[in-house]
């Protein structure tokens, strides 16, 4: 399978190309994830782990393709028999050999941006630079090279912008708006050398967006310094959902209420206030006496459905009727994520959208 643009011929930057990264409810021609195999992350609770990702395999394949990154020959076959014990169907699934360190596709694969040139579509893969979070969990070479193995395997363009950037640390409306905080890219374990105004002219000339927001700090548990996706994300191009804790005693309150009150103070790529609407937070969650990030905003796009993270009964109830609201168009499918959080993430960490060109 290869791209109809496999070499681009003219210079500038991408967003001068004409390049723009979608939105995530954009058509997808299938998601990306990296099969998981590293226990460390999940110490002492790894098994449940490949079959909560089993699960989100299921409900992904009826819509688009899922491509799976395998460390060779044995994962893949691993891989394969969790599938087939727990009845997913495969015929839309496809493995690739691209070692990788973590499975934590959102931060390491590929970002796709796409432009309309001369009466076709393209793609483009960034390839941006990759540090494990600030070199929290050396080693990450083999992750920091997934996007241009991708790239090479299936002749798609791919450029360096020469910055850290983690997929979790973005998100955008697909119009021009992004969304960021200053916990995550100004801290100075991803890009000690950029100022803020550097930072913002590479994901302008990168992601093809003129306007970026700037909330604040993350939830407790982060080990990311504040990604985007366990706080604030777009649902439409002028909708976002934002998680808020109700108990003033509880550590998420201040840093929660401080996002909510900037949000309602910014504007779209229009000049046009956000909607803005609420997602409750689920009440702590704790193993081995360390508070998790278990967030609802962790939730991921596919074309069929909205794959929720689920931690409580209750909260979960609200968090899904909630988004069934704003996804009229697609199923709203919650999945028990106590097990999976505990290696700091849940679906959207995990995967990685590859838009329909």
């Amino acid at each position: 399978m290869v791209s109809r643009n496999a070499t681009l011929t003219d210079t500038g930057t991408p967003a001068a190309r004409g390049f723009r990264m979608p939105a995530e409810w954009a058509r997808h021609r299938g998601t990306w994830l990296s099969w998981p195999h590293k226990e460390a992350s999940w110490p002492g609770n790894f098994a449940p782990v490949p079959t909560i990702i089993a699960e989100m395999i299921r409900h992904l394949v009826a819509g688009e393709e899922v491509h799976i990154n395998v460390n060779g020959d044995a994962m893949e076959q691993q891989a394969r028999f969790v599938l087939s014990d727990t009845h997913v169907p495969t015929n839309n699934v496809f493995f690739h050999h691209n070692p990788t360190d973590d499975a934590w596709c959102r931060d390491h694969g590929p970002i796709f941006v796409q432009r309309d040139h001369a009466g076709r579509r393209e793609e483009l893969i960034l390839d941006w630079g990759y540090n494990a979070w600030g070199n929290k969990y050396p080693p990450y070479d083999h992750d920091d090279v997934i996007p241009s193995r991708i790239g090479a395997d299936f002749g798609i363009a791919v450029e360096h912008p020469g910055m850290i950037l983690e997929g979790g640390s973005i998100d955008v409306n697909g119009r021009g708006t992004l969304l960021t905080t200053e916990a995550c890219l100004l801290n100075r374990n991803r890009n000690p050398l950029l100022a803020r105004k550097q930072i913002e002219k590479h994901l302008r000339d990168y992601l093809g967006v003129t306007n970026i927001l700037w909330l604040g700090d993350g939830i407790v548990g982060d080990d990311t310094d504040g990604h985007i996706d366990d706080l604030t994300r777009f649902v439409d191009e002028e909708t976002v959902v934002t998680v808020i804790e109700r108990d003033p005693t509880d550590d998420n309150y201040k840093p929660l209420q401080d996002n909510l009150r900037r949000l309602r103070e910014m504007k779209d790529q229009e000049g046009r206030a956000l909607r803005v609407v609420e997602l409750p937070m689920p009440p702590a969650l704790y193993y081995d006496d360390q508070r998790l990030p278990a967030s609802y905003a962790n939730f991921y796009i596919a074309n069929d459905v909205v794959l929720l993270p689920g931690y409580h009964r209750d909260t979960d109830a609200v968090a899904a009727a909630t988004l069934q609201a704003l996804f009229s168009t697609r199923r709203l499918v919650t999945i028990d994520c106590r097990a999976m959080v505990w290696g700091l993430g849940a679906f959207h960490c995990l995967t990685q959208q590859w838009p329909t060109v």
